[in-house]
């Protein structure tokens, strides 16, 4: 089987639209992993706190 340039085109396209798929799956499960809620919260609340949102003196 030779490989010309359009079936290493053909390939590098599929690699990478799988490759592109499992990353995003692996994304996502990483973000609704139950382990990671508190890390989550605290960062959610880390970001606007009572304690900085007041005027400067």
């Amino acid at each position: 089987m030779p490989f010309d340039h359009e079936t290493l085109v053909g390939f590098s396209k599929s690699f990478g639209l799988f490759y592109l798929i499992a990353l995003s799956i692996g994304v996502l499960v990483y973000t609704f992993w139950p382990s990671n809620q508190k890390r989550f919260q605290q960062a959610a609340k880390d970001v606007v706190s009572n304690e900085d949102d007041q005027p400067w003196h």
